[in-house]
């Protein structure tokens, strides 16, 4: 069963959210108005050390007033390739510049109702290049033990879908 879209209207754009109408023909032949945000891509850094930590972000969210452990992440600019993206985010935002980024999972959070991307790759090298250039990210950047995920998840300390993805398939990667 496809929803077909018969058209699409922008009721709200920013460079960082477009809130669109679409007129869509559900499965049943039924027509609807619906509504859809596009997001911008997010590129995401799993960097991982030779003793199986972590790097991640201690950050407040103002949007939901939370703090919590993130991934290093960023958006993917106009014409960048999100493997560049993560790399320039990880760099910007903690100091350390990735060696070779392979891909480690890719998802569609809530793509009922947003077509936002989220790529997230690892890396297992890196070379400190200094303090991050970006500096209105975290509080601080600290490597976390893999085995200390599990539990920084069930106490509500990592909330951020893409850190969830990401972390939990580092998790499932297990090299």
């Amino acid at each position: 069963m496809k929803w077909q879209v018969h058209q699409e209207r922008s009721v709200f754009r920013t460079p960082w959210v477009n809130l669109a109408f679409l007129d869509v023909e559900q499965p049943d032949g039924q027509r609807a108005e619906y509504h859809v945000v596009r997001l911008r891509n997010v590129a995401v850094t799993a960097l991982l050390n030779e003793s199986r930590r972590v790097l991640m972000l201690w950050r407040h969210r103002f949007v939901t007033d939370t703090w919590g452990w993130e991934l290093p992440m960023g958006l993917v600019e106009d014409g960048e390739e999100p493997v560049d993206a993560a790399a320039r985010e990880l760099e910007e935002e903690t100091g350390w510049r990735p060696g070779p980024l392979r891909p480690l999972i890719y998802a569609q959070p809530a793509n009922g109702i947003t077509d936002a991307q989220h790529f997230v790759f690892r890396a297992d090298t890196a070379t400190f290049t200094g303090p991050p250039t970006e500096r209105n990210e975290s509080d601080r950047i600290e490597w976390i033990p893999l085995g200390e995920i599990g539990e920084l998840i069930r106490g509500r300390e990592i909330v951020s879908s893409a850190t969830l993805v990401g972390v939990m398939a580092l998790l499932l990667d297990g090299e």
